[in-house]
């Protein structure tokens, strides 16, 4: 019996900040002492507040320590493992807390949140089915078995649960549809091609709780007719398929995959097929084109894959996080148990990817119908450095931006659809009033042409003349007509493209010409870029009566362009300058201002 758990955040965001090396270290402390034996330690899944990793959390004591290095580990053992004493240094401080919080219920990042998808990541060690099992895996894929296929799609389209990787469709309606498709062979596919820049829900689930994935494809299987099912993971997630592998081969081994599962009858087999990383692949015709060995495009639709899929035969598709709602849902009681939370339209609770110019990046899972403020500002922390916040992009390449006087506006697909934005898959990207609209239209833009497969002409061509006209703005050269060409062009590649990425990828664009309209304007009439992004279109200069010579932005400077004297005001020589903004971020007096190329007006940033 160990007297106590000690569980490190062995997801791949705290791997790549060194828990590894926390990890070897804590090991080594505890054989110098020689209580090694008494101690249970897990590499666990992922508890979300990726800012203050690597964290460890022990249990029984539930005391979360955070920012660890492995020189800490000496004083971990030695305080709280042989003493009984906490570590208050290694606790979390922030300017939210007034003093070192010791777990979640005082963290002001985990008090809004509601775990359902994340119930066991960071809890259990994904490595293990006991464990799984223990905090009730497997029941609702027990309980299943006893029901209809019908009553159990019945079920899911009872509890309100909508597609979490795209457009919102009812789950419950797609399983019914493959259900009566006519076939003796169907398929289940989880598509865990998690592609958007910043986003990383799907791959911290499949890391932190794998067997939750594998539940709710036995449970799909069960309720559409299928036998067999395939999980689409990138190859660029390896932890995860290393576990989800692992996970496939204890679920076998237990008689939860096979033939005869349970002796109800019921036969299913999980295969994994690793994606080269296309983006494209996340569109589910080109997912299933890429599982059958062939070149990730898509295909017009109709027939749809609920009747001619996988190999031309009935197919289901949902996402990771989809899928691990669906175990909560066919509990006993749990499809009214997870209407209960959320919207009318939007049931149940959403993970999102938090990143950008916020203070607590990381993963976080609210109820459906919470604000971006609450997320932002509650969960969040608020903006880095105090800045103001200026909008945050939700959903992706696929998604729009949504400004700062939207800040009230609830999250559901409803409400970010009339906003101009989607859901998507989950990620949010906060940006603060340094970031250039122009420059963020571009950039998203810029990824969704490189992703393009191709095939048809309004998403390869229209979306290459978009991104031209962008790219001339944000270099001076725009000219007045060109937002009109970009919004004739958005909406005609909106309307005729083949596939998903075609019909959203100009939504940055819609969405920041929306809202930030004037933006652009000075970009075009005014050749400036206030924010101070595009490097043609403004200079730094320092305002020579605040400054005090401090030497902070001389030393900053890599390309020695600014001179002057120790407490004498310094000038920055333009043609030394590259605008790479280090000067901006060390000047302690904030005397560093943007301005208009060839100009000496005060526009202060």
């Amino acid at each position: 019996m160990h007297e106590k758990h000690l569980m490190i955040c062995g997801a791949t965001g705290c791997l790549s900040s060194g828990s590894h090396l926390v990890e070897q270290a804590l090991v080594e402390e505890l054989e110098k002492k020689g209580i090694r034996d008494k101690y249970r330690l897990v590499m666990g899944g992922c508890p979300g507040f990726c800012e203050v990793g690597p964290i460890i959390v022990i249990y029984p004591d539930e005391v979360f320590y955070c920012r660890l290095k492995p020189k800490d580990m000496a004083e971990l053992v030695e305080k709280h493992l042989v003493d009984g004493e906490i570590v208050e240094r290694l606790l979390y401080k922030g300017p939210d807390v007034d003093m070192p919080a010791r777990f979640y219920d005082t963290i002001p990042f985990y008090a809004k949140q509601k775990f359902n998808v994340l119930r066991n990541s960071g809890i259990i060690d994904p490595e293990s089915i006991d464990e799984y099992i223990m905090r009730g895996g497997y029941r609702a894929f027990t309980r299943a078995l006893e029901l209809e296929p019908a009553a159990i799609c019945e079920e899911v389209k009872q509890a309100g649960l909508r597609g979490r990787g795209g457009a919102g469709f009812s789950t419950g309606l797609k399983w019914e549809f493959t259900n009566k498709a006519p076939g003796d062979k169907k398929y289940v596919v989880c598509n865990a091609d998690e592609g958007d820049p910043g986003a990383f829900m799907d791959r911290s689930i499949l890391e932190g709780d794998p067997h939750a994935i594998l539940e709710g494809m036995l449970i799909c299987g069960r309720a559409i007719g299928a036998n067999e099912g395939y999980i689409y993971c990138r190859a660029e997630y390896p932890l995860a398929i290393k576990r989800l592998k692992l996970a496939i081969e204890n679920a076998e081994a237990y008689g939860l995959l096979g033939e005869n599962i349970l002796g109800y009858g019921f036969n299913f087999k999980i295969n994994i097929k690793e994606g080269a990383g296309a983006f494209v692949c996340g569109e589910e015709t080109a997912l299933l084109a890429s599982i059958e060995g062939k070149r990730g495009m898509p295909r017009p639709r109709p027939p749809f894959p609920a009747q001619s899929g996988l190999f031309g035969k009935p197919t289901t598709i949902n996402n990771v996080e989809t899928l691990a709602n669906i175990p909560l849902i066919v509990k006993e009681g749990g499809a009214a148990d997870f209407a209960r939370v959320g919207t009318e339209g939007s049931k149940g609770t959403k993970v999102f990817a938090l990143a950008g110019k916020i203070r607590n990046t990381g993963l976080c899972e609210v109820p459906m119908g919470i604000t971006i403020k609450e997320i932002i500002y509650d969960v969040g922390g608020g903006i880095k450095g105090g800045r103001e916040f200026k909008a945050v992009q939700a959903g992706g390449p696929s998604g729009g931006c949504i400004p700062g006087e939207l800040i009230d506006l609830p999250i559901d697909y409803d409400s970010l659809n009339q906003a101009g934005a989607i859901m998507g898959s989950g990620g949010l990207v906060v940006m603060d009033e340094r970031t250039c609209m122009v420059d963020l239209a571009r950039y998203f833009l810029s990824f969704t042409q490189k992703e393009s497969c191709g095939k048809c002409t309004p998403c390869r061509e229209g979306t290459k003349r978009m991104l031209e006209i962008l790219n001339r703005i944000s270099e001076g050269l725009g000219i007045a007509k060109d937002l009109d060409t970009l919004d004739s062009l958005a909406e005609s590649i909106k309307d005729s493209s083949l596939c998903g990425l075609g019909q959203t990828c100009p939504n940055p664009v819609l969405s920041t010409i929306r809202y930030f309209r004037k933006e652009y304007e000075e970009h075009i009439d005014e050749k400036f870029c206030r924010a101070g992004v595009c490097k043609e279109l403004f200079n730094y200069r320092i305002d020579e009566e605040n400054c005090t010579g401090c030497t902070a932005c001389v030393k900053a400077c890599p390309t020695d362009a600014i001179r002057g004297e120790k407490k004498e005001p310094h000038e920055i020589i333009q043609e030394l300058c590259t605008r790479c903004g280090s000067c901006l971020e060390k000047c302690r007096q904030e005397c560093i201002m943007i301005t208009p190329v060839g100009s000496e007006a005060d526009v202060s940033n």
